[in-house]
């Protein structure tokens, strides 16, 4: 009676709530474009390719939400076609952008889908026509129906790469009632690290699903070997001297482009050849970036202006505003100096293991939530500088720029940190495959 009025008040709740949100949802789908195709995957609907593609398949279905899990995705993937050769892989992935990316990355044969919206018919409709032997998800992606419905028909659910905020450790929590015995349904689960692995087994997970095997992104955090952008041709358009300091924020959020332009023009003072370029977290952004550039006086470009015929005199830009997606990996590579975003003026932090895999001089705030323990080796490794505010990381930008040794330094330090990471891809498919054998 309990279980069916759990259910029973959950459904009611996300029908209020998806009603009342689907305005606001459907315009940020508009904003980033491309949302008409696959429009009615997010309701269960598939196409005849999908269903003739998986006819007669051993089907593994992987979610990744977004751009940040599509990355390690990926690389499971790979790792996984390797073991299970006759592994029918179907991805799926909940944003546009998560899509492009994976339409991007991961080649024809395997099948790529919306994940459907969370309600009971659209979730039903899902799973009967995939009908998947299993499911991995990326991160801690908990949406009840989905869960329910795979845990009815007896499909083993694994979470990869798991990790908590405390943000969502607290939510889980809080609603014990309805999500323990969701994560208690688990079969394996990778945890991050031990601290997250703690938090996995009070919200339910049952110890021995538990395995702590790091983070994906150690591993998943390379440059693929062929290069799809050309960035030292690309800032020549742009006119950036040969030799010119490249400060780069990266992943930045609301307030932090406005920080990091003010404190540019200041540097620039001691550093004439400074350059800034600035990747919004959500390119959607972009124009709003740019009227705040505008309004401090900075002649800046867009990414997507820049055609092969376009070229800039020598001074005439200032900053390069990446209003495209997919590409900040090779900009990171020719950075002087980094500043990991949403860790100044938002909380959360963005992934820092990125720039440090390149042996790249990182800075960032002191809102690193989500990417904590992360964060916490970085610094105590010292392969990267941790800021309180934005007065000190303009002092810490000074210093960076003007000591080549120490950025040179803490790029090693953090290429240490990644190298003694490594191995967590091998280690989530072993615990897959373990219990794959066994199901």
């Amino acid at each position: 009676m309990v279980k069916s009025g759990v259910r029973t008040l959950y459904n009611i709740l996300f029908t209020v709530g998806f009603i009342l949100s689907s305005p606001y949802y459907f315009m940020r789908m508009r904003r980033r474009g491309n949302w008409q195709k696959g429009f009615a995957e997010r309701f269960g609907k598939y196409d005849a390719n999908l269903k003739q593609a998986i006819t007669n398949r051993y089907t593994l279905w992987m979610h990744a939400v977004s751009v940040g899990e599509v990355n390690a995705c990926t690389h499971l993937i790979r790792a996984l076609e390797q073991r299970l050769p006759n592994l029918k892989v179907v991805v799926s992935t909940t944003t546009t952008t998560g899509m492009g990316e994976l339409r991007r990355k991961l080649p024809t044969h395997i099948s790529k889908i919306y994940y459907p919206l969370d309600r009971r018919h659209y979730v039903i409709r899902a799973l009967s026509t995939i009908r998947p032997e299993a499911i991995v998800l990326v991160e801690a992606e908990i949406w009840p129906n989905f869960l329910w419905r795979a845990r009815d028909q007896g499909i083993p659910v694994f979470l990869a790469n798991a990790r908590l905020s405390d943000r969502s450790y607290r939510g889980y929590k809080r609603f014990g009632l309805l999500f323990k015995p969701l994560f208690r349904s688990l079969t394996g689960v990778g945890a991050q690290n031990e601290a997250d692995a703690a938090k996995l087994r009070t919200l339910g997970c049952r110890p021995e699903a538990i395995r702590v095997v790091g983070s994906l992104k150690y591993d998943a955090a390379k440059l693929d070997e062929r290069r799809l952008l050309d960035v030292p041709a690309l800032l020549r358009q742009v006119g950036v001297k040969p030799g010119a300091q490249l400060l780069l924020g990266g992943s930045t959020h609301a307030g932090e482009e406005a920080i990091l332009a003010e404190q540019f023009l200041r540097l620039r003072s001691r550093f004439p050849d400074l350059f800034l370029v600035l990747v919004p977290r959500h390119f959607e952004r972009s124009r709003e970036v740019g009227s705040e550039l505008e309004a401090r006086g900075l002649r800046y470009a867009y990414r997507s202006e820049i055609m092969a015929q376009t070229q800039f005199e020598p001074g005439k830009i200032e900053c390069l505003i990446v209003n495209t997606t997919g590409e900040l990996k090779y900009f990171y590579e020719h950075a002087t100096i980094i500043f990991v975003g949403k860790s100044l003026a938002a909380q959360g932090g963005q992934n820092p293991i990125e720039p440090g895999a390149l042996g790249k001089a990182m800075v960032f705030g002191p809102h690193m939530q989500n990417f904590a323990e992360v964060a916490r080796e970085f610094v105590e490794q010292k392969g990267a500088v941790q800021v309180r505010d934005a007065a000190e990381l303009e002092r810490v930008l000074a210093e960076l720029l003007a000591d080549e040794s120490r950025r040179e330094q803490l790029g090693r330090n953090a290429l240490k940190v990644v190298h003694e990471n490594l191995g967590a891809i091998d280690r989530t498919v072993d615990m897959i495959v373990k219990h794959l054998a066994i199901s």
